[in-house]
């Protein structure tokens, strides 16, 4: 079997009010991660700023809306062109031509190039996480990148509590998925009652998906304290077998990890997930849930 072993690169950042310095540190990182050997960097969720979807009424972050391409996405363009590196850009904040506002991953290839979009598709509505005040739900569908490390689909954050995203990536040949993410713990005295080992099940459901379709899982979270949310990091890798081969502490930097993508589709191949399915047993996934 030839193998095809992969160094991935998982950024995790906090974030100022500053999204040109936002931008610096996360290009500076991106640095650092080829440094040491990264083949593939993964920055997290809208990396650009603070977390503005704690207010449902932020005017101001509509001020930051950006379309692609544009300078953000120029400039990781370039970073990943420099560096010689697969690029998955976290997310950002995209003003889409058709009027209407996204939560959007942008993957470059090696020489910069930029292979395509995925649009957030799943948008969370909750307490300190009012995303459909500002994102439109994706329109892109499940994409898979085939890319000179590996095919790669990016998902993003909420995205990872649907075993269907996962599923659809998995059959679309993906060998790797990415979940850029900003997830963290509520303070007490505002999310009262609401108790639990949140970040276990976070990071349990993702390494499900991983198990569940045989591929390789990156989640990259950011770190520090917005507001009334202390974001965890622990950002973290799990193989196709479900064993966790890196995991990041509540600091900022960037941490790495080898991947062998050889091992997807003969793990696919001997435990038959995705060809004993019964999708004609599945209608009720597709249902109008309001009937």
């Amino acid at each position: 079997m030839t193998q095809k072993t992969v160094t991935i690169g998982l950024v995790q950042m906090s974030m100022t009010d500053s999204s040109q310095a936002n931008l610096k540190k996360a290009l500076g990182l991106i640095a650092e991660a080829k440094q040491k050997g990264a083949e593939l960097v993964i920055l997290p969720e809208l990396f650009l700023s603070p977390y503005f979807c704690q207010k449902k009424d932020d005017a101001s972050a509509f001020k930051t809306t950006e379309t692609i391409p544009g300078p953000t996405t120029e400039a990781l363009s370039k970073a990943a062109k420099e560096h010689d590196i697969v690029l998955v850009g976290g997310s950002i904040f995209e003003k889409g031509s058709d009027g209407k506002n996204y939560n959007t991953a942008a993957v470059f290839e090696r020489d910069g190039t930029l292979l395509g979009t995925y649009r957030k598709t799943h948008i969370p509505e909750d307490i300190l996480y009012h995303e459909q005040h500002y994102f439109a739900p994706g329109d892109t569908g499940i994409r898979v990148f085939e890319t000179s490390v590996g095919k790669i689909a990016p998902l993003i954050c909420y995205d990872q509590w649907y075993p269907e995203a996962a599923r659809i990536a998995a059959l679309k040949g993906a060998e790797l998925i990415v979940y850029p993410t900003a997830i963290g713990v509520i303070d007490a005295d505002v999310e009262e009652n609401i108790t639990g080992d949140w970040e276990n099940m976070w990071r349990s459901v993702q390494v499900g998906h991983a198990a569940a379709n045989c591929v390789y899982i990156a989640g990259v979270n950011r770190v520090g304290k917005e507001g009334a949310i202390t974001f965890w990091g622990g950002s973290f890798v799990s193989d196709p077998s479900a064993k966790v081969l890196v995991k990041a502490d509540t600091t900022e930097g960037v941490f790495l990890t080898e991947c062998d993508f050889s091992r997807v589709k003969p793990l696919q191949k001997s435990w038959r997930f995705l060809e004993n399915r019964r999708p004609d047993q599945y209608e009720m996934l597709t249902d109008d849930p309001s009937h």
